[in-house]
């Protein structure tokens, strides 16, 4: 028997730990079918399957843009867009866009956020992780369906 519980709550964060906590300023590789460069900026836009991976964390979706500091010497953020999914430990989550501010080791997600955690899931307007940390924050109408295990 499933026993479940859902919850509702109008625009009220919720803190949860999420996935294991990584290093920020570890490596970053990045894996897609297309590379374009800016030549103005020096942006780089991945298409096609791309695939973000640092330390324990994983990133996937159709388009990522990495942007560069004004010295082009440094990775300032990410953006994602298109069906993407990040996986960090045995948490994954699901969002329509992901923005990475790479120093300071904070990523939102946004648009339909659909967290997984074991058995149960949360779903958001966005999704504000501290990557070091391997916590997050839920906000907008954040909605809860919790399972408890064995019922």
């Amino acid at each position: 028997m499933l026993a479940a519980m859902s919850l509702g709550a109008q625009a009220q964060e919720t803190s949860i730990p999420f996935g294991t906590a990584s290093d920020s300023a570890a490596p970053i590789q990045v894996e897609s079918e297309t590379l374009s460069v800016s030549q103005d900026d020096g942006a780089a836009i991945f298409q096609g399957a791309v695939l973000v991976e640092q330390d324990e964390m994983r990133l996937t979706a159709a388009r990522v843009e990495v942007i560069y500091d004004e010295d082009q010497s440094r990775i300032e953020r990410l953006e994602a867009t298109g069906g993407v999914t990040l996986v960090s430990g045995e948490d994954a989550a699901e969002a329509d866009r992901a923005d990475y501010a790479v120093e300071d080791g904070d990523l939102v997600l946004s648009g339909n956020v659909l967290l997984v955690r074991g058995l149960s899931t949360i779903s958001a307007e966005r999704m504000r992780i501290n990557v070091d940390a391997g916590t997050a924050v839920m906000e907008g109408r954040v909605r809860t369906f919790l399972t408890q295990d064995g019922n």
